[in-house]
């Protein structure tokens, strides 16, 4: 089925897309901590890990720094909570490629194999980036957030948090 928008249309629309604040994934989240009265996280506060071994957390742009960096580290997850140095990301289905519900475009599909693989491979490095410094993932798909599997993703986060 062709696109009903023109491709500068679709460009527009598609750069309104949020990458923080989703209803489906970290509101959602947010809502079921707060339903749960589970404290002490922070959403989007940035994690470093200086040369040095140095660890702080503080403000700035995410992303994984090159050796040509002084931060080795420099993430922001969704949701952190300092005092159990646990690291909370909430993953979109698509987005991320789930396998149980993550979709394959058929427009386009060189593009779209190429951006989700990155993601993926993204992914696993900012895990194993986290954990060299001393912190623990834990990695929430979309579709755990329903309220049937809400039960299962509450023990598996009082879990880490303990």
């Amino acid at each position: 089925m062709p696109d009903v928008f023109t491709k500068a249309k679709r460009s527009l629309v598609m750069s309104r897309i949020r990458s923080r604040g989703n209803k489906e994934t970290e509101l959602a989240m947010a809502r079921l901590l707060r339903a749960h009265k589970i404290s002490g996280w922070r959403r989007h506060v940035e994690i470093r890990k200086a040369e040095g071994g140095k660890r702080k957390a503080g403000n700035g742009s995410s992303k994984l720094s090159g050796a040509s960096s002084r931060r080795l580290l420099q993430v922001r997850p969704d949701f952190v909570f300092r005092r159990a140095r646990v690291a909370v990301f909430v993953d979109g289905c698509f987005w991320h490629g789930c396998p149980r519900h993550g979709t394959k475009p058929k427009g386009n599909a060189a593009f779209w194999r190429k951006k989700l693989s990155g993601n993926r491979t993204r992914d696993a490095l900012v895990n194993r980036a986290l954990r060299r410094a001393g912190w623990r993932v834990i990695r929430i798909w979309e579709h755990e957030l329903k309220p049937r599997k809400e039960m299962r993703l509450l023990h598996r986060l009082k879990r880490f948090l303990a």
